[in-house]
């Protein structure tokens, strides 16, 4: 592994820390949520729905994606990188079990995963779709610069941090990505609804997306 700069093992250390401590505070004990939506076992619905700021990310089809384009659906965030060795791949392949679940809904109403990387230096929009529509066909998957990746991310309560590796300044390309592991989750009208923290459980999440569908109807 890498060394890791201290600064930076202490900022993910302190913002995760911080965003469980927000998410107790707010949310509190129980998953039931507020009263629009049923009980829910693995997502932890926010109490009041946040409104995000305007974004423009570019999907892996060259085409924007805005916040209005994720209206009319319920929709999985999750911050990662292609060359994530373990928690991405991991985390997609479960996401894909959860989309399984909600296959035989209409397209319309269909609930969405967003992949979204934090590493737009090796990472293409097109390549990021590659990766993937690997895991699952229907995954949604975009970058952007720095800039905009670092609203969104803080828009969403996230956050992800370039971390050198060993021979970085004989290799630039040696480095890694630390980001946040939950996923965010996103209602119909495109605003942050509540979350889902590790470890995730497939069967949870899909049952949990097909009452809030069903429910939205």
């Amino acid at each position: 592994m890498p060394k890791r700069t201290l600064g930076v093992v202490l900022l993910i250390a302190i913002a995760a820390v911080l965003g469980v401590l927000a998410a107790n505070k707010l949310l509190g004990p129980s998953r039931a949520g507020n009263a629009q939506w049923p009980a829910t076992q693995a997502v932890t619905l926010l109490p009041t729905p946040r409104t995000l700021p305007e974004f423009s990310l570019r999907q892996s089809d060259g085409t924007q994606l805005t916040r209005g384009e994720l209206r009319g659906h319920w929709t999985l965030v999750f911050l990662g990188f292609t060359y994530c060795p373990d928690v991405c791949p991991t985390t997609l392949a479960q996401l894909a079990q959860a989309q399984k679940q909600w296959a035989r809904l209409a397209e319309t109403v269909r609930p969405r995963v967003l992949f979204v990387s934090v590493d737009p230096e090796r990472d293409t929009p097109m390549k990021v779709g590659e990766y993937a529509h690997a895991f699952h066909p229907d995954t949604l998957a975009a970058t952007a610069d720095i800039p905009a990746l670092e609203d969104f991310a803080r828009a969403i309560s996230l956050v992800f941090a370039k971390v050198p590796g060993d021979h970085f300044k004989e290799n630039p390309q040696d480095y890694s990505m630390d980001h946040s592991a939950q996923i965010i989750v996103l209602d119909p009208q495109g605003r942050m609804a509540g979350l889902i923290q590790p470890p995730f459980v497939p069967e949870a999440i899909g049952a949990d997306l097909l009452k809030l569908t069903e429910a939205g109807k």
